[in-house]
């Protein structure tokens, strides 16, 4: 017989008895139990009584990619789409893939907080309203941005700034065609972007071909990465310390830089106060963000760094989603040349034929424009797992579970719009969907609600898609839009801080007129 045909569980005969210790026994099926219960490590020793359905183990699907992907697919494969528990290292989280739990969470007061990363802490975010514990200091924040930057009648203030920087951009288009013959397009959208946010805040236009411009493109580009990157830092507290990544290093670095930056520029309008309030003659402007925060600085006790943190945060929430999601809509025209005509002829009727730019006031007329946003937000949201996360700040019921105090919990929108249990047909493009009825995306409705909902919703919604509309528009009403020469559109995704096209998009731009 072959050694290779004896069982090996002769050997055990061979063994001491010392190998069958109690202890030894113990802990082969504490080991066990951390492999194989639902949800993971983090879960095993929390207080739920009923255990909540989810992969054993660690899991690293948030340290990918495709992030959004994965957990849909092991949702849907665990047979957890209402809700899921899983573990990264010491952290516990669930997630949500369906509208009814979703609403459950995000309309919570329990879940009113959120977990501040490792490098959301060091970029100063723990002082701005993206991640401000919930409390008087968040409220007050929430309540300067709604009163005065993204009330109706300062978004409306800015539809002149929009419109100028839209035609700079189709200008800029026009010139990169007949230099290059085809452009980038998230590069002339992410400038675009960043000037309008730069103007709204900052009362400044920047030049990004040198001085100021040059510094803040590096620190926007930085602070993307550092913000989108995973940080097993924030999960493995013991080797923490460590910063294996080297994000603490980076981020200490990175904010050295911005207060010096942000600062100059309050410094700068603090010195403009003195002088237009001085003199024979009076200056009376229009204030940006910078001066309002400055005329409520004594009354909210707000320090410099508050004002630092605060306007920091500002050029990242007005950034990132209006330049990714445009592109994302750029690339579907092209691919749907049926839907980009459709778009186009129902901006020529308003216009009269072009026979004068479209403006923000025509928005309200344009409705395949807006079931193109729409649509394009189903298909690619920006913050597929609704960008941050929430973090119950007690123990709550969602459905039929327990969940403790300072797990972290996350919607899956991407797993939701692309459920066919929710949306008939979820992978087919289709604006028309939105024409029969008036969809709300603002918060009401989990089937889709790209800005969060509840006391978290993001508080610049509405300026964003004054500003998606309105560029979408004027880039639709200049250009027919192709595939370029000897290229194609490819719609890889890839997640940072936001859910970006792998692969930028080139394409073509055909004047119109």
């Amino acid at each position: 017989m072959a050694a290779s045909d004896v069982d090996s569980s002769f050997f055990l005969l061979f063994l001491p008895k010392e190998a069958f210790s109690p202890m030894i026994t113990v802990s082969f099926l504490f080991l066990a139990a951390v492999c194989l219960f639902p949800g993971g490590v983090a879960w095993l020793l929390s207080p739920c009584r009923r255990p909540i359905p989810g992969p054993s183990g660690i899991n690293t699907a948030l340290a990918g990619t495709a992030a959004h992907r994965a957990l849909a697919n092991l949702a849907s494969s665990l047979k957890a789409t209402p809700l899921m528990a899983f573990s990264v290292g010491i952290s516990r989280f669930i997630v949500s893939s369906h509208p009814e739990t979703a609403k459950e969470i995000l309309n919570s007061s329990a879940f009113a907080d959120r977990p501040i990363k490792e490098s959301a802490y060091e970029l100063l975010f723990h002082r701005a309203m993206g991640f401000a514990p919930f409390g008087e200091y968040w409220r007050n924040l929430r309540r300067i941005s709604a009163t005065y930057l993204f009330c109706p009648k300062r978004i409306s203030s800015f539809g002149k700034q929009r419109m100028d920087i839209g035609e700079s951009m189709v200008a800029e288009i026009r010139g990169l065609m007949e230099r290059d013959g085809a452009v980038e397009v998230k590069r002339v959208l992410h400038f675009g972007s960043l000037n309008n946010i730069m103007m709204s805040v900052f009362g400044k236009k920047i030049n990004f071909g040198k001085g100021d411009g040059v510094e803040l493109e590096g620190l926007v580009k930085e602070g993307y990465e550092l913000l989108g990157m995973f940080n097993w830092s924030d999960h493995l507290p013991l080797v923490g310390w460590m910063d294996l990544q080297g994000v603490r290093r980076r981020c200490r670095k990175l904010v050295d830089r911005v207060n010096v930056f942000v600062s100059q520029i309050i410094e700068d309008h603090r010195k403009r106060r003195v002088s237009d309030s001085v003199g024979a003659v009076k200056v009376d402007r229009a204030g940006d963000f910078v001066d309002v925060l400055l005329d409520l600085e004594k009354e909210e006790k707000l320090s410099d760094s508050d004002m630092v943190a605060v306007l920091w945060e500002m050029i990242f929430r007005g950034t990132d989603t209006v330049a990714i999601l445009l592109e994302w809509i750029m690339a579907r025209m092209v691919l749907h040349p049926d839907i980009q005509a459709k778009a186009q002829a129902e901006i020529d009727a308003i216009t009269n034929g072009n026979s004068r730019p479209v403006s923000d006031s025509d928005m309200k007329n344009l409705p395949y424009i807006q079931a193109i946003v729409k649509e394009s937000l189903r298909m690619h949201p920006p913050g597929p797992l609704l960008s941050w996360a929430r973090l119950s700040i007690h123990d709550v019921q969602v459905g039929n579970y327990l969940i403790p105090a300072g797990t972290t919990a996350m919607v899956n929108m991407w797993a939701i719009t692309h459920d066919k249990n929710v949306w008939p047909e979820p992978e087919k493009f289709k604006p028309e969907r939105f024409t029969s009825e008036d969809f709300n995306i603002l918060g009401s409705d989990l089937r889709l609600a790209p800005f969060g909902s509840g006391r978290r919703v993001c508080p610049g919604k509405a300026m964003a898609l004054a500003t998606i509309h309105l560029w979408l528009a004027q880039l639709l009403q200049n250009f027919k839009w192709v595939a370029a020469e000897n290229s194609s559109v490819d719609l890889s995704e890839c997640l940072k801080m936001s859910l970006e096209m792998k692969n930028p998009l080139v394409c073509g731009a055909v004047p119109r007129f």
